[in-house]
């Protein structure tokens, strides 16, 4: 069988928890929705959690609890992530400006502080890619002083941390998902964390029905049991994907063209995705689908180059988007999988 380019882990527990939840006929609004928001909660270290329908949403609530509706509420994003970043944005009715990003494929500091000086933003959004943090400290140093809300796209960080702090906790607030790739996986779902009181009613008043216009964004029963169980295996399954990463990091660090993911000191990488660069990515992900291993390409536009965004030059992000590409590192590989995949790594790259 192929190896899949991503796999959630299920078990015993999520089993029990869907049937349990089936059997009780409380399938929305019960009693695991509100153990697994508490749960994330405690989980980032944060005082207030707003669980949603995906990552997307989470995205989209916070910037309009933020106050940005109109073209003059400029948000700058990185030119490297998933088209969710810039679209939630566009949506909300903002004016994104896309900056680039540095070699942890995170959002480059600075260009953030020429893009701040040049735009005067209302938001900024550093997204955790891949697993690895954003340079939090720089980013805070640079937006504090003016007021700028810093709010993380944490839905790759799973467990990530900065300087011992995890993601989800290191700017205003900060948006997850839940989707079926995500190290947290529970088909479909999102969050949004933050330690601000004033921020936490702004969002409330976006999702709560009462006394203002409000949308239904809530997860099901369902989605709760799975993501509380995935959550309290989250430490084990990360400490794979960290056990396969480094593996590949000693197996490929001498072959011929590749560029390994570089992993920066006091961020802890989760590993969502594996990534690697290499000028001839397309013919190398092309045979190692032949040899049945899921490689992927993440990702092959830039932000501003997809919605035609206004931006500072991006060339290290143009560079990246041609030779970037992923290959399986999920906990739910087998070790002879992990051989595998290196064997043929090995050949494929000394071959083209």
């Amino acid at each position: 069988m192929p190896i899949p380019i991503i796999k959630p882990v299920f078990g015993k527990e999520e089993e029990q928890v869907v049937l349990e939840i089936m059997k009780s006929g409380q399938i929305t609004r019960g009693k695991w929705t509100i153990k697994f928001k508490e749960a994330f909660k405690d989980f980032t270290n944060t005082a207030y959690c707003h669980t949603v329908c995906s990552g997307t949403t989470a995205l989209y609530i916070g910037l309009k609890a933020l106050g940005i509706s109109s073209k003059e509420d400029i948000v700058i994003v990185p030119a490297m992530s998933f088209m969710a970043t810039i679209d939630a944005v566009i949506l909300a009715g903002g004016t994104p400006v896309v900056i680039d990003i540095d070699e942890s494929y995170t959002m480059d500091v600075n260009f953030l502080q020429e893009a701040v000086e040049k735009y005067n933003p209302k938001v900024v959004i550093p997204v955790h890619l891949y697993g690895q943090t954003a340079d939090m400290d720089r980013i805070n140093q640079i937006c504090q002083p003016r007021n700028i809300i810093v709010f993380e796209d944490s839905a790759q960080a799973h467990g990530a941390k900065y300087k011992n702090k995890p993601a989800g906790s290191l700017g205003d607030l900060a948006a997850f998902s839940f989707y079926a790739s995500k190290n947290v996986a529970m088909g479909e779902g999102g969050a949004i964390t933050t330690n601000n009181p004033n921020i936490d009613e702004k969002i409330s008043n976006w999702i709560e029905f009462g006394d203002h216009p409000a949308l239904n964004v809530r997860i099901t029963e369902f989605q709760a049991g799975v993501g509380y169980w995935q959550l309290q295996k989250l430490p084990h399954t990360n400490k794979v994907r960290k056990k396969y990463a480094y593996m590949y990091n000693e197996e490929f660090k001498d072959l011929p063209g590749l560029i390994l993911p570089k992993e920066y000191p006091q961020r802890e990488h989760v590993w969502h995705i594996y990534t690697l660069r290499h000028p001839k990515r397309n013919k190398i992900v092309e045979k190692l689908i032949e040899h049945g291993i899921g490689a992927r390409i993440y990702y092959e536009y830039t932000l501003h180059e997809l919605r035609n965004a206004e931006h500072l030059p991006c060339e290290f992000a143009e560079a990246v988007k041609n030779e970037i590409f992923a290959i399986p590192v999920h906990a739910a590989l087998k070790e002879e999988e992990v051989a595998y995949i290196i064997d043929t790594m090995k050949k494929i790259v000394r071959s083209v």
